[in-house]
C-alpha cells in the first residue's frame, strides 16, 4: 500500500502520477494522519471498473441460476467468452 500525505499531491503531482502509472496501484492520501483520498491512474481505474462489472454480472447470473432460471449451454458460454476476450484484446491495442 502506497501512502502519502495530501500535501504531496499539491506539491508533487507528477511524482504521484508516475507512482500510480508505474505500480498500477492506488495511492492513499492522508490528511492530518487520517485517510482522506485515493488516487489512481485512469487505466487502473478502468480495469477495476470492468472487474467490478464482471463480478456484478457473475453474481446476477448465479442468483438467477439459484432461482431456477435457464442458463447457457457450454457451447454458448464458450462463444460468449471468446467474444469477450476478442473485445478485450481489441481494447488493449
Amino acid at each position: 500500500m502506497i501512502i502519502r500525505p495530501s500535501a504531496a499531491i499539491r506539491q508533487n503531482y507528477n511524482e504521484i502520477a508516475e507512482i500510480c502509472k508505474k505500480t498500477s496501484e492506488p495511492v492513499y492520501l492522508t490528511k492530518n494522519g487520517e485517510g482522506d483520498l485515493v488516487v489512481m491512474d485512469l487505466a487502473t481505474f478502468n480495469r477495476r471498473e470492468k472487474m467490478l462489472k464482471l463480478r456484478e454480472d457473475l453474481l446476477s447470473v448465479e442468483e438467477n441460476r439459484m432461482h431456477g432460471m435457464p442458463g447457457h449451454s457450454v457451447s454458448e458460454t464458450v462463444s460468449l467468452l471468446r467474444n469477450a476476450l476478442r473485445e478485450e484484446t481489441e481494447n488493449v491495442k
